[in-house]
């Protein structure tokens, strides 16, 4: 059975929402630790949060962090934008260079110690299922989706399936953190009326499946 405790990406609770707010709101939750977005002025994280932060993801390659998958360039140019900095992760997401399974697999093939942050929401959007990447993942980002539906509610009828992908992982021993994550994003067209509220339900549906 997979191990691995279960947080919550800052996205969820607004791009406005200070990270030291939002830590004390993930808390009081139940979650165990936050993913932080460096792109923005609330970024900077001074002092102690209420919980540990477990990633932070920005679009500039960082030591130990997530950068996102570069968009509007060559394959060749995505190279050398992921081999800049050694120890990071990858995101990658239907816009990007890295929109299928087979992309991410070459990518990493090119850039020598890449691992990937693997979002399983985006993956069922392209149409491919996040098991097949499990043994690239540094990282797990969990939301229910449909193909060409990057956000589902976890009481509704979708195609990934954790308990499936929990076996997966656990069979290639992955002991990263996993971290549930929906947004509303309109100006992306990735609207949604309540984040919070969905990740809380996925995080309800996703604990009895860890063995902790």
């Amino acid at each position: 059975m997979l191990t691995a405790r279960l947080g919550i990406v800052s996205v969820a609770f607004g791009l406005r929402c200070p990270q030291r707010l939002a830590a004390e709101q993930a808390a009081a939750l139940g979650f165990e630790h936050l993913d932080i977005g460096l792109d923005r002025a609330e970024g900077a994280v001074e002092g102690p949060l209420a919980l540990p932060v477990g990633d932070r993801i920005g679009s500039e390659p960082r030591t130990g962090c997530t950068v996102r998958a570069p968009r509007q360039c060559t394959w060749e140019e995505g190279v050398a934008f992921l081999r800049q900095v050694p120890g990071i992760r990858v995101e990658p997401s239907p816009p990007s260079l890295l929109n299928s399974v087979a992309a991410v697999r070459a990518m990493c093939e090119e850039v020598p110690g890449l691992r990937i942050t693997l979002d399983t929401g985006w993956t069922v959007y392209s149409g491919e299922d996040p098991a097949d990447l499990a043994d690239l993942a540094g990282h797990v980002q969990l939301r229910q989706a449909r193909e060409g539906v990057a956000q589902v509610h976890p009481d509704e009828p979708g195609d990934v399936n954790f308990e499936a992908f929990f076996e997966r992982l656990a069979r290639v021993r992955y002991r990263g953190l996993l971290s549930v994550e929906y947004f509303d994003l309109p100006d992306l067209k990735l609207p949604l009326e309540d984040p919070v509220g969905h990740c809380v339900a996925l995080a309800a549906r996703v604990r009895p499946l860890l063995g902790r």
